[in-house]
């Protein structure tokens, strides 16, 4: 792992939320067990989904989130983790499908900007 990244994958001084994040680290451990307790969902337009993406995720585009959320029950019983680009979008799905019962809820901590620099590089960056 990179020097500039800690153990979770987060930058020196990222102002981490325990409470509403889950750690690049983390979720890389959930996808090499292979853990199907957790889905994995990308809030972010379809333009960003071509230019870069975690395999295996669901695409709900935050624009469609209040038409999709009735989809998305029969994800009910899973942890949810959430991401976008740098992790602001993410935090609002999160904070959006908790309010509609969706309690295990998780935004991906600085997004796939941050995954493809601490994680897995394969993943390309983009410039939004």
């Amino acid at each position: 792992m990179n020097s500039d990244f800690d153990l979770r994958g987060l930058p020196q001084r990222y102002p981490f939320k325990p409470e509403w994040e889950i750690a690049p680290a983390t979720l890389k451990q959930m996808i090499d067990s292979a853990d199907e307790s957790a889905v994995l969902l990308d809030c972010r337009t379809e333009w960003e989904r071509e230019q870069a993406d975690i395999a295996g995720s669901i695409h709900a585009p935050m624009s469609q989130l209040a038409d999709l959320a009735e989809e998305l029950e029969e994800y009910e019983d899973k942890q949810i983790i959430i991401f976008c680009h740098h992790g602001i979008r993410s935090i609002q799905v999160t904070a959006f499908l908790r309010a509609q019962g969706f309690e295990d809820t998780w935004s991906l901590a600085g997004g796939i900007d941050l995954w493809s620099q601490s994680t897995d590089p394969a993943v390309p960056r983009y410039v939004k």
